[in-house]
């Protein structure tokens, strides 16, 4: 059946990775709640950023891991449109720029609000989303590529949204944030499992590629403990209530991820791995997000 274009950008835009997006924005404005600083606006626009600076990502990805020819025809993850020849190179880079350039014009309005570290956060977001997999040292062909998720969709992102509520900087904003960037790397670390033998292939050098399977393995486990880690910091040091312990509800879900994570059979069986590390992602930021405001 033919499919329609509109159809084609949706799956382009890879809608099952916005998790990453929408997660440190909900938790950074429960933050600000709490504090009783929460701003409608600043945070919708904020959404809005992140949305687009997500999308445009995946479509730079799309775009320049086909003109490298990591998209083989071996390719076990979900479709890449421009390397199954859906949307030619020039029609996604160029959605690129635009998606990007409308995150920068609607984030002016943060500008206005935060100053000009908002204006360097939002250049260097928009510049790390191109270079991930784009310019002479893509970070993600290059073992940098978790490092830099967990910089910019869990620190910047979170801290970044407390600050355009609140107009300042806190440490409980860092701490909340710990958690959002490690599930946000674990999407990442099942990507990279996924496809550690066509990256090897394609030069395409993940942390799975340079340290292993092994190392992938331990690296999601210890960002989940991490994750679990921070409520109770918040509950032991920082005088939240026992709601803030509400996180470990998705405790189960967390343990069977693990379970998939090291003992699948087939690496076809980690695209369901991944979206389910997305919605888990998506479950303990809302259950935090109460936690926090409650």
């Amino acid at each position: 059946m033919k499919r329609s274009k509109i159809s084609t950008w949706l799956s382009a835009a890879r809608p099952q990775t916005l998790a990453a997006s929408i997660v440190p924005i909900m938790v950074g404005a429960s933050l600000a709640w709490s504090h009783y600083a929460f701003r409608l606006d600043t945070t919708i626009v904020a959404l809005l950023c992140a949305l687009l600076i997500q999308v445009g990502t995946n479509f730079a990805n799309d775009y320049y891991d086909f003109k490298k020819g990591a998209d083989t025809d071996d390719r076990i993850g979900f479709e890449r449109a421009t390397a199954l020849g859906l949307i030619s190179p020039r029609a996604m880079l160029t959605a690129t720029y635009i998606t990007m350039a409308l995150a920068f014009l609607i984030g002016l309005y943060l500008v206005w609000v935060g100053g000009w570290i908002i204006l360097i956060i939002g250049i260097l977001s928009l510049l790390f989303g191109i270079l991930y997999t784009g310019g002479p040292y893509p970070l993600g062909y290059n073992g940098l590529g978790d490092i830099f998720v967990f910089i910019f969709f869990g620190i910047i992102a979170v801290m970044g949204t407390y600050y355009v509520n609140a107009l300042e900087w806190s440490t409980t904003s860092f701490l909340a944030s710990l958690p959002v960037g490690a599930l946000c790397v674990n999407i990442l670390v099942v990507n990279n499992l996924r496809d550690i033998h066509q990256d090897r292939v394609s030069g395409k050098r993940t942390l799975g590629v340079l340290f292993g399977e092994k190392m992938l393995k331990m690296e999601y486990l210890a960002l989940l403990f991490l994750a679990f880690l921070i409520p109770v910091i918040f509950y032991h040091f920082y005088g939240y209530g026992i709601a803030i312990i509400l996180p470990y509800l998705a405790l189960p879900l967390g343990w069977r991820l693990i379970k998939q994570v090291y003992y699948h059979d087939d690496k076809k069986e980690l695209n369901k791995t991944l979206e389910r590390t997305a919605q888990f992602m998506i479950l303990f930021g809302l259950l935090f997000s109460i936690g926090i405001i409650l």
